[in-house]
């Protein structure tokens, strides 16, 4: 069973809200540093808070399309209004395109522009691994906080580019989870663990970390050893493994939203600072 990990935020409560290519180098461009905030001092980033109609994610990764316009990326269940048991993005149901959506360390809210979930029913997609893991929407950020942007995961570095290839059983794997159930702990927030093996043809990826992703963690981004970026943080596996992630393959969710949008070049921004993996 797998359960989505968005976070549901009423007063006073933290309620659960759910969710589970070709050559990657048609999907990245090179990190041009003087257009970005200093990653020290940037207040938006990979690993921010997002909030869609009061439901908790943490953003992956920044992107850009061909005009330059600048968006960060979250999980597409971050909109989801079915509840806690719906991960199939092909009959669950999502808020609208257009939707704002509040981001940390942002002065105005941003505009979700893209959603492989309607994406999906759009196009009356049938196959069940895509119906099951492609998860990813688009943030488009006001322009008056792009000059606050940077693109570096923070602790961690990179990414350092898009991992096209997958993961094999026991690779290494780094991801960023900003939860506010860890009471702004930041120490707990990078993480690191290994490969269970892909699934669903290569759409998702089951990973263990410690700790693993929780309520709030959702459309988090994870790397592979080398600082790529490989995937989104989608659902929590109940079985076979308990606490184990499964992250949907980023390189086939650009992919696809290369065909299924009307947004034209959109690829993952590396950051400025190396990978390094560190945790602290």
């Amino acid at each position: 069973m797998h359960i989505k990990l968005a976070s549901a935020l009423a007063v006073g409560t933290v309620a659960l809200a759910l969710a589970s290519a070709p050559a990657a180098d048609a999907r990245t461009r090179t990190a041009q540093a003087a257009a970005w905030a200093p990653a020290a001092t940037a207040t938006i980033h990979p690993g921010v808070m997002t909030y869609t109609d009061g439901g908790q994610c943490t953003a992956n990764f920044v992107y850009q399309d061909g005009t330059g316009t600048t968006y960060l990326g979250q999980a597409a269940h971050c909109s989801g209004t079915d509840g806690n048991t719906a991960t199939d993005g092909c009959t669950s149901h999502s808020l609208p395109l257009g939707t704002p959506v509040e981001v940390d360390g942002a002065s105005r809210p941003g505009t979700m522009v893209y959603n492989s979930w309607l994406a999906m029913q759009a196009g009356g997609e049938k196959n069940a691994d895509t119906c099951a893991y492609n998860d990813l929407a688009l943030i488009k950020l006001d322009p008056a906080d792009v000059a606050n942007v940077n693109p570096s995961v923070p602790t961690m570095g990179g990414p350092s580019g898009l991992n096209g290839s997958g993961l094999a059983l026991g690779d290494q794997v780094f991801t960023y989870g900003n939860s506010s159930l860890r009471l702004g702990i930041s120490a707990l927030s990078p993480k690191t663990g290994y490969s269970l093996g892909d699934d669903g043809n290569g759409w998702s990826h089951a990973v263990y970390t410690v700790t693993p992703g929780i309520p709030g963690d959702s459309g988090s981004g994870l790397m592979d050893d080398q600082g790529r970026a490989t995937g989104v943080l989608s659902t929590v596996a109940i079985a076979p493994i308990p606490a184990s992630n499964n992250f949907g393959d980023l390189a086939k969710e650009l992919s696809y939203l290369s065909t299924h949008s009307s947004l034209a070049g959109v690829h993952l921004v590396p950051g400025t600072e190396p990978f390094t993996g560190s945790l602290i």
